[in-house]
């Protein structure tokens, strides 16, 4: 916590604004759109909120056909199986780690030869770790088969790519601010767009899609997703701080790549181009074992044991048991990069004597 968030917690207690309604969601909402310079947001539950209520207002549904990065977290595809509908999961480039234009491409146009009414009803393109998809050519391929963009913007909050925030290129965007989020709500999320119409949509069916009028009728199947005010205030406290927490993530990736960059066989994760700004969520590295003599699981065990907390990279979700049946698009990257890559302590709260401690940790494994 950055310290101002029991400013407007108590706020909330001293005017009785407890419910999901309130002066902090409205405020929230309103410096979020100011931050990320989009007309409109909603402030939800979680981000998977966001992403279903998203698939919703595209009209997703029993049938369709929904375009999903496979190297992510399973929250970015599960909305997709809620509604019936079908995952078609595209692997990842080398440069940026996520979603590949050109398997993009290649899928959009192998469903709709085998059939124009498999032509796909969204694209969620993935922002991971903090670095920006290459989402100019994913929308501009987007944009020539008229498919509407969500894009997963969790783990983005603060990237931009041309100087504009990740999240605000597509139809839609989403945002966490899960715990372990660069900030966070304790739990939740927001649906980003520029279309006030669709966030608008989303705040209704938020809060159980209850009509306009003096007793509960419902004409919709409604959802339970609106931020409460007092989580919203929170969100505010950190808001403030989320400069601060850009600059040390940074600083952590700094650290580290200074240090380790000179022990063969290890890679950092680059910014692809200075179009990209990443946030740094997470610094992750690439383990070559033939290189290192050791591997990304080797390297994990001998730091759990030293109680330092690291964790694999996502495994994509065309390796999942719950997705196998869905059709996937593959080049081999994301499965290549499961296979090498390590997550690295990387919070905003490390000290110096922390980071020089997970340092000397991870220079033994590779100097064993």
């Amino acid at each position: 916590m950055g310290g101002e968030e029991l400013k407007y917690i108590q706020e909330a207690f001293d005017q009785n604004w407890i419910a999901p309604v309130g002066p902090n969601i409205d405020n929230f909402e309103k410096e979020l759109a100011a931050y990320l310079r989009v007309k409109d947001v909603a402030v939800l539950t979680t981000g998977t909120a966001a992403l279903h209520l998203a698939l919703i207002l595209l009209g997703v549904g029993p049938g369709d056909h929904v375009l999903v990065q496979s190297f992510t977290y399973c929250a970015t595809a599960n909305p997709v199986v809620y509604l019936g509908a079908t995952p078609v999961f595209i692997d990842s480039e080398p440069q940026t780690w996520n979603m590949d234009p050109e398997l993009l491409e290649e899928a959009i146009i192998k469903l709709i030869r085998q059939n124009p009414s498999n032509k796909p009803k969204a694209i969620i393109p993935v922002h991971l770790y903090g670095i920006p998809a290459r989402i100019d050519r994913i929308v501009e391929i987007a944009d020539k088969y008229d498919i509407p963009v969500i894009e997963d913007a969790a783990e983005g909050l603060g990237c931009t790519f041309r100087g504009k925030h990740v999240g605000t290129f597509g139809k839609m965007g989403m945002i966490s601010f899960n715990g372990n989020k660069i900030i966070t709500t304790s739990g939740g999320g927001v649906l980003i767009s520029d279309d006030t119409g669709l966030i608008e949509k989303a705040k209704f069916l938020a809060t159980q899609a209850k009509d306009k009028a003096l007793y509960y009728q419902h004409t919709q199947i409604g959802y339970n997703y609106r931020m409460s005010n007092i989580v919203a205030g929170i969100g505010r406290g950190q808001l403030e701080v989320l400069q601060n927490r850009i600059e040390k993530r940074r600083d952590n990736f700094l650290f580290y790549k200074g240090n380790l960059s000179g022990i063969k066989g290890i890679l950092f994760k680059e910014e692809p181009g200075e179009e990209f700004f990443s946030n740094r969520w997470l610094t992750t590295i690439l383990i070559d074992p033939e290189i290192t003599g050791t591997n990304w699981e080797e390297v994990h065990n001998a730091l759990e044991k030293e109680n330092i907390e690291t964790r694999p990279l996502w495994k994509p979700m065309h390796l999942q048991p719950v997705f196998e049946k869905y059709p996937t698009f593959v080049n081999g990257v994301s499965e290549s990069l499961f296979n090498k890559g390590l997550c690295l302590p990387s919070g905003t709260n490390l000290t110096d004597e922390d980071k020089e401690r997970i340092l000397r940790g991870l220079i033994r494994c590779f100097n064993k």
